[in-house]
Parts: structure tokens; C-alpha cells; sequence
């Protein structure tokens, strides 16, 4: 933690600075160790130029997040307070020049702290600490790959109990029971099962449709654990497939491969997407993928790299992130295979290791 908040030091004398106010939860995390979601209370990691940082949440969470992070001074507010107002009591002012993340502040309050610490500037940091956590270090890629564990565990439980006449809604809650028997802290996002033509709709939502004999069934979800997230889709067959549904799987199967492929540190993060998508135009079904192929994962769902064919910049070592090509024809269903990969040092490791074979169930 401590060599990560030196790199916010760091910053802030780069750009002369006089306070650093972080308010993501996955950023106080990322820098502190301590893990909470305040809602709608205000929470923050507090950096004044000069003096030692200082968290300061709600009273509600000050002993959870004293015992996370003994060495940082912990203040709080209660629900009776104006949060703002006691943390200008906290804070040396003026504060002429400030970060702040833009994107996670609402109006309101990024238009209250410019005035209790009396900004002249405020600079927006999320591309910064963006940067600073895409490089996965030891500790991360081990509870990514616990994750992983934990998601592809339950779907190997799960899918013995699936059968013919079960709604998608009847997986999902049997997907998510095995999730919390392997001690995951939850979902990492809503549990996404979907039969037929429904698997042609990328973030459908589970319902009471049927599952039946002849179609496919696409399943994506993830877990947390210890605050980090796996992000894992298999398509299965329902009995046997058509013709085109077996030619989509198996296109879908190679761009998947063509992606993985591509993964090198210092090649273009563009050029992942694009192996892979070259595959399915190959094929004749360009016009069906209709999605980037992948998004980092880590503390989020979704963060740095995008990888998508207009991204810019170059995969590094460390960097973990989806690929998952596509195919979604609307009149028969859809196809996804989705693996999380690691870009070492000289090539790529595939952290997921479900099987990408057409599996047959039901």
C-alpha cells in the first residue's frame, strides 16, 4: 500500500498539487485495504501536499476500517452530519489546486468540495489511477485466479442439475447457490442465463423462458473474491444443434483462439479485437458482432484495457482482461466464449480453463 500511495505523492508534485480527494470504493481500496460501499454517504481518501494521508467515512464503517488499515488516521461522520462540511473543518484551506475523480462525483458534490477547499482548478485523476492499477502485481493475479476458481467451480456443479423444462431464472438461482457454497462474497455482476434466441441478446435478462431441446444455452457470470471479480461465458447445446448453430460455435471457438492468439506484451491492444473479428468476417458473419471483443477486469467488472478495434495503446505485462467473441443471430440464438487472459512478460497465460469444447447438456 504504501509504495501505491507514493505514486499518488509522486503525482501531486508532478502537478503541484496541494490535495488528491479519492471517492471511488474500489480506489480507497486499492490504496488503503480497506473495502466498503458507503451508498450514498461520501467516503474518501484524503492526500494534502505535505501531509500524511487520512481516510475519512462514514461512523457507521470506522471500526471496520480502522482494523483494515491500522497506519492511516481514520476520521468520521455520522448521519446527522453534512459530510462536507466536516471534512472542511479537516482540511487546510485554500486548497487552490486539487484532484478529484470526476467521473464517480456527482455534480452536487464535486461543485461542494471545490468550494470548502476554495479551488481555483481541479483536475480530473481517474485516467491516472486508472493506470496505475491496469498492471495487475502477485498479489492481484492470485485472487483474480481464485475468482476464476471459484466461478468455474460453480459452473461445473451446476451443470449436472440442468435439464430440459428448467427456466433460465431456475439456473441462475442454482449457479448462484454454488457461488456462496464456494465461499464467494457474490455475484461480480447479475448472473446472465439465456436459452434459444435469447442468447442473441448480449445482456439479456434471465426469465421464465423454458429451456428446450435443439437450442443453446449462454451463461455468463462471475464472482467476487476478496474484492476482485472473474468474468467467465460458455454456450452449451441443449441436446443436438443445427447446422448453423454448430458453424457459428465453432467460428466463435476460433475467433476466441485468434484473440488469445494476439496477446504479447507490446503488441497494440486494437490488434486483439481485431484477429479475432477478422475471423468471424472470415466466415461470413461480421455483421453478427456486434460487441468489442474485451474489457480489463480486476477490482471492477470493467476497467483498463478496452480492447477494442479503435483502442489505443499497447498491452504491458500484468495487464488481465476478457476476450469474448461473439455471435448473435436473433431468428436462432446466439454464441459467446468468453476466457480471462494475463499478459506476462513474454506471451499471454489463459487463467480460465473451462472447457471450450461444445458441451452437451440437458
Amino acid at each position: 500500500m504504501q509504495e501505491r500511495l507514493e505514486k499518488l505523492h509522486a503525482y501531486m508534485e508532478s502537478r503541484k498539487l496541494d490535495a488528491l480527494i479519492i471517492t471511488h470504493p474500489k480506489n480507497v481500496y486499492y490504496f488503503t485495504g480497506f473495502l466498503t460501499e458507503p451508498h450514498e454517504r461520501f467516503m474518501g481518501l484524503i492526500l494534502v501536499r505535505g501531509e500524511s494521508p487520512f481516510l475519512f467515512v462514514p461512523l457507521l464503517d470506522g471500526e471496520k476500517a480502522r482494523e483494515a488499515c491500522p497506519a492511516i488516521m481514520i476520521y468520521t461522520h455520522d448521519d446527522s452530519q453534512n459530510a462536507l462540511t466536516v471534512l472542511q473543518d479537516l482540511l487546510p484551506t485554500p486548497l487552490s489546486h486539487i484532484g478529484v475523480e470526476k467521473n464517480h462525483l456527482t455534480a452536487k458534490t464535486y461543485e461542494a468540495l471545490v468550494s470548502i477547499v476554495q479551488a481555483t482548478e481541479a483536475v480530473d485523476v481517474g485516467e491516472l489511477l486508472g493506470n496505475i492499477r491496469v498492471a495487475k502485481d502477485a498479489s492481484e493475479i492470485a485472487t483474480i485466479k481464485r475468482a476464476i476458481w471459484v466461478m468455474e467451480e460453480s459452473l461445473r456443479r451446476t451443470l449436472p442439475l440442468i435439464s430440459i423444462g428448467m427456466t433460465e431464472l431456475d439456473v441462475v438461482a442454482e449457479l448462484e447457490y454454488q457461488m456462496k457454497k464456494l465461499k464467494a462474497q457474490g455475484p461480480s455482476f447479475s448472473t446472465i442465463v439465456l436459452a434459444g434466441e435469447k442468447a442473441a441478446l448480449p445482456h439479456g435478462d434471465p426469465g421464465t423462458r423454458v429451456i428446450q431441446a435443439g437450442e443453446v444455452l449462454l451463461i455468463d457470470a462471475g464472482v467476487y473474491v476478496d474484492g476482485y471479480v472473474s468474468d467467465l461465458t460458455r454456450t452449451f447445446a441443449v441436446g443436438q444443434l443445427g447446422a448453423e448453430l454448430l458453424d457459428m460455435y465453432d467460428t466463435v471457438l476460433q475467433a476466441n483462439l485468434a484473440g488469445i492468439q494476439a496477446v504479447r506484451p507490446g503488441a497494440l491492444i486494437a490488434e486483439v479485437d481485431l484477429a479475432a473479428r477478422g475471423v468471424i468476417a472470415d466466415r461470413g458473419y461480421g455483421e453478427f458482432f456486434i460487441n468489442r471483443v474485451g474489457h480489463g477486469i480486476g477490482l471492477e467488472l470493467h476497467e483498463a484495457p478496452y480492447v477494442h478495434s479503435q483502442a489505443v495503446g499497447e498491452l504491458i505485462p500484468g495487464m488481465v482482461f476478457t476476450i469474448e467473441p461473439g455471435i448473435y443471430n436473433t431468428k436462432i440464438g446466439g454464441i459467446r466464449i468468453e476466457d480471462n487472459v494475463l499478459v506476462t512478460k513474454d506471451g499471454v497465460e489463459v487463467l480460465t480453463s473451462f472447457p471450450k469444447e461444445l458441451q452437451i447438456i440437458g
